[in-house]
């Protein structure tokens, strides 16, 4: 039986690429992070448990451990047990559990209590990878980082904004296409899009605001 491959789509030029993230901005203007978090430090918790889960079920599980623990300390003292009480609801909550109290424990040690702002800190810390480490300096402070995780993965390679077969590859051609001036915010205007409108298996190409720039060739037409 012969399999049809999937027609490569071509990468956007970098006007097409500006055109498309302002398109995108007009849309959402006011996107941002749709985890609770209060500070640095319920930020880098939140993210490290969305891993593998919703934000809305992170959301859910950390209304009670943001209350227990809402610090380094406090969370240290609340141990393995009592946070994997909390998060039971989401994926690998046991390994996340345990890289929770680890990273809270090397934050007091190492950096006073506080989230570090370097990636270089951050990635060294328990459960902290390069994505993780990503959204905490563009949301917590304000860097032109691009988090690329699998909704903006697919987003770079549909629509040609950053074709790459690797995520690193998807960030560094993001990096490089989108104006230094909306970089940081393009992470919010590019997870969202990716979330409601350019979704994995039926992509509302009808509603995407920048469908002119978009290369996909297998557009969606308005559902009767």
């Amino acid at each position: 039986m012969t399999v049809a491959k999937a027609r490569k789509v071509p990468a956007m030029t970098r006007a097409q690429a500006r055109a498309f993230i302002t398109h995108l901005a007009e849309a959402n203007p006011d996107a941002r992070s749709e985890l609770t978090y209060t500070d640095p430090y319920t930020l880098l918790v939140a993210v490290v448990l969305s891993a593998q889960a919703t934000d809305a079920s992170v959301n859910k599980a950390t209304v009670g451990l943001f209350r227990d623990a809402p610090d380094p300390a406090a969370m240290v003292a609340l141990g393995v047990d009592g946070v994997a009480r909390h998060i039971r609801t989401i994926g690998l909550w046991r390994a996340k559990a345990a890289n929770v109290v680890a990273l809270s424990a090397q934050l007091l040690v190492r950096h006073d209590g506080r989230v570090p702002d370097t990636r270089e800190a951050l990635e060294a810390l328990p459960g902290v990878g390069r994505k993780t480490a990503n959204v905490v300096l563009n949301v917590a402070f304000d860097q032109s980082t691009m988090a690329v995780d699998t909704h903006i993965f697919r987003i770079g390679n549909r629509t040609g904004l950053a074709p790459g077969s690797t995520t690193r590859q998807v960030e560094d051609g993001l990096v490089r296409r989108i104006p230094a001036d909306m970089l940081r915010p393009a992470h919010h205007w590019l997870i969202l899009h990716g979330r409601y409108v350019c979704k994995a298996r039926s992509p509302e190409c009808w509603r995407c605001a920048g469908r002119e720039e978009c290369r996909f060739p297998d557009k969606r037409a308005s559902p009767a």
